[in-house]
């Protein structure tokens, strides 16, 4: 303004009203003027008396002809002003308006604005104006002595801005995923890849106490035509018409279906105003943060633990707010959950453990009025009464045209998408295993290196051949990126440290611990730097990762991969003759199949071609003394025996790991020959009929029991055929 001053000078009216405009404006700003009224610069220039070419009239004429333009345009330009500061102005009114009215459903629902259209200085002006309104509407209401308003008005904005600032700090928590190394991985946002998943209403929420492998084959001869589907968003829905209001929803999954995905999912379309508005706030617990806290909480405490920018709230506003509490990861849960015994907790401004803490908040003696959502592997599901679940929901992994559609969207290459889908399809264990996400990554991964390379070997064509051959080329990743001259050491060092983590991955599988800190691994012996630096080039097998409020956690990719490592550990570690036998006794015993995997696998790796493979990782391995021979017959032994259906059909699977298929292929001479009666087949040889039809990638629509005799044994065999069948004849 001033360098314009210089160039031109002015009529003296124009430069006085310039002035008094400026003084006006920085009256009434806060931001201090860069030039201060007092010197030279601010000064009015006087009138310079000089001659000049034209009369003292004529220059008045010009002068005059001048202002009348300057008059006319000032005029336009403060009318356009006053229109647009009323519209402003009064839609900021209706804004608080509705803030204020409690019968507006839009009360409760503050939207997060987003004025994408504006740059960064243009969206600072934009919350300076209505700043600006907020305090001139406030400054009139107390004028009026409207005090209760006021204070109620400034109350609920300050709400809307925390949940603005909550929801933008969720937003950079959620809007992407890492993939390949969980410290390095380039970030991809979760919107560019999120497929909406497969989730179906999940029954009453009783327990599974089958292998979550059992599960998935049981899953892949479902028909979808048969389920309630439901989206991410709409869980908290009543489903089948019923009105009953829905407090605490229930999601099942097996390990690594995309349940936190779908947590990621519902937080991230909340915080980006696409979904569930009506809720105030999201709280994101998961179990494997509350692991970690050990002293004493309230539940107010707790929240404010975990969202900091919540320290204004009060425990009696925590009622008048409706909250969603999100519970990630039940069976990564550490705690007792003892709802029998502990006690009841009503206060939520009084400390207690958060054991206490959380079984009263799920049984809804604490803020009952809250939403909760919990999400849990099939097998520790049950930790949770049923009667306090109104809501259960299951994800499911992939169907068979989707297990075509991943690989063909993981390759530009479609021959080789072609010659992966052949392959898997060829084994009906593998591509049943396909159901699950990570396990498809897995093929993909060792398959591409086998179709595009030569000189490769046989392809992997059972479950532990996939994951040996996982292991070793994630391991020759980590050589070839670190000691190349050096392949003796490095078997060495790689063997020990993998026998480490073997070992935590076999007292943890015990237990049923997915999820490690620091000190598990060092009760485990392992140096927690070199566990960081292993994890940071086998990133694939082993992550180190931060837990959603920056405390470090260890864990395997995938559960099958924690229990391929523990067989791997057990089979290298354990010398004795009757190791694969215990194993399968110890399978059997299991109450809910937590060993039926890892048996799988340690009967694998006894073969003489994982022997090759292993050596080829390894170096070197003592000569084992598992009689394979005797070992398949002892399992043909137990099929004999009066097993449950999923027992009997885990150890087929054990059989086809040691290449013995000699029971299917006596059933499948009979199913060739056309005719069966109850004479023909023993106990064992029903069940091998049971499992011929259960891996046939036929669908079982009707399955006509007429033709395969009505005995009693051979009924109670083909039990699981039944289940999965359609209809039953």
């Amino acid at each position: 303004m001033e360098r314009a001053a210089s160039e031109m000078s002015p009529p003296v009216e124009c430069k006085t009203r310039r002035t008094e405009s400026v003084l006006m404006e920085r009256a009434g700003s806060s931001v201090p003027s860069c030039v201060s009224l007092k010197s030279d610069k601010s000064m009015i220039e006087p009138i310079s008396f000089r001659e000049g070419r034209f009369p003292t009239d004529q220059r008045d004429r010009v002068n005059r002809c001048n202002l009348h333009p300057h008059k006319a345009g000032l005029s336009s330009i403060f009318k356009l002003l006053e229109e647009k500061a009323q519209t402003f102005l009064k839609d900021e009114l209706m804004k608080f308006k509705r803030y204020l009215d409690q019968n507006d459903p839009e009360c409760s629902e503050p939207q997060l604005e987003e004025d994408n259209d504006l740059d960064s200085d243009g969206q600072m002006q934009k919350t300076c104006g209505r700043e600006g309104a907020l305090k001139i509407t406030l400054y009139i209401l107390r004028t009026m002595e409207q005090n209760d308003l006021a204070d109620m008005l400034e109350k609920r904005i300050l709400l809307s801005q925390y949940q603005r600032t909550i929801k933008c700090n969720l937003k950079n928590k959620f809007e992407c995923v890492f993939e390949g190394k969980a410290k390095e991985g380039q970030p991809t946002l979760l919107k560019e890849i999120y497929t909406e998943l497969y989730i179906t209403e999940g029954g009453a929420g009783g327990v599974n106490d089958e292998h979550e492998v059992r599960q998935i084959e049981t899953a892949s001869k479902k028909r979808v035509t048969e389920d309630t589907t439901v989206k991410c968003n709409d869980i908290f829905k009543p489903l089948h018409g019923r009105v009953t209001p829905i407090r605490t929803v229930l999601t099942k999954g097996v390990a690594g279906i995309g349940k936190t995905v779908s947590v990621q999912k519902v937080i991230l379309d909340w915080a980006e105003g696409k979904a569930n508005q009506d809720i105030h706030f999201i709280f994101a617990l998961p179990f494997r943060d509350l692991n970690l806290i050990k002293d004493e909480y309230s539940v107010i405490d707790l929240l404010h633990h975990f969202v900091p920018e919540l320290k204004w709230l009060e425990s009696s506003e925590l009622y008048r707010y409706k909250v969603l509490l999100i519970f990630d990861g039940l069976d990564e849960c550490r705690l007792q959950l003892d709802f029998q015994k502990n006690e009841s907790w009503f206060d939520v401004t009084k400390k207690t453990s958060l054991d206490v803490l959380l079984t009263n908040l799920i049984k809804g003696n604490l803020l009952p009025s809250a939403l909760l959502w919990i999400t849990s592997r099939p097998a520790a599901a049950n930790q949770i009464p049923p009667e306090c679940v109104h809501q259960v929901t299951e994800i499911r992994g992939f169907s068979d045209a989707q297990k075509e559609e991943y690989f063909r969207k993981r390759f530009s290459d479609q021959c080789l998408a072609s010659r992966i889908i052949t392959h898997v399809k060829s084994s009906r264990s593998l591509f049943i295993m396909c159901h699950i996400p990570v396990f498809c990554w897995i093929s993909a991964s060792v398959l591409e290196r086998f179709l595009s390379e030569t000189d490769k070997g046989e392809i992997p064509r059972t479950l532990t051949e996939m994951y040996t051959h996982f292991l070793i080329f994630q391991v020759s990743l980590k050589n070839d990126k670190y000691m190349k001259n050096y392949e003796t050491k490095l078997k060495e060092y790689s063997k020990e440290f993998l026998l480490k983590l073997g070992k935590l991955a076999f007292d943890n599988l015990e237990k049923g611990n997915l999820i490690f800190y620091e000190q598990d691994l060092i009760g485990n012996n392992i140096d927690v730097t070199e566990a960081s630096v292993y994890s940071g080039v086998c990133t694939e097998v082993f992550k180190e990762e931060y837990g959603l409020y920056q405390e470090k956690v260890y864990c395997f990719v995938h559960l099958s991969i924690q229990e391929y490592l523990a067989a791997f550990y057990v089979f290298l570690s354990n010398s004795s003759a009757d190791l694969l036998k215990t194993a399968v006794d110890q399978a059997l015993k299991s109450k809910n199949g937590h060993l039926d995997l890892y048996l799988r696998f340690l009967l694998g790796l006894s073969t003489d071609s994982s022997k090759t493979l292993l050596q080829k990782l390894l170096g070197e391995t003592r000569p084992s003394s598992h009689n394979i021979k005797e070992t398949a017959q002892y399992i043909k032994e137990k099929i004999q025996e009066n097993l449950s259906a999923e027992r009997t059909i885990n150890l087929f699977h054990c059989l086809n790991e040691l290449d013995d298929n000699s029971l299917i292929e006596e059933v499948q001479r009979y199913l060739s020959s056309g005719s069966l009666s109850a004479a023909d087949l023993s106990p064992a040889q029903w069940s091998a009929l049971a499992f011929v039809l259960l891996m046939s990638d036929k669908e079982l629509d009707v399955f006509d029991l007429k033709k395969y005799i009505r005995s009693d044994e051979g009924l109670q065999r083909l039990l699981p055929v039944i289940k999965k069948s359609r209809t039953a004849l």
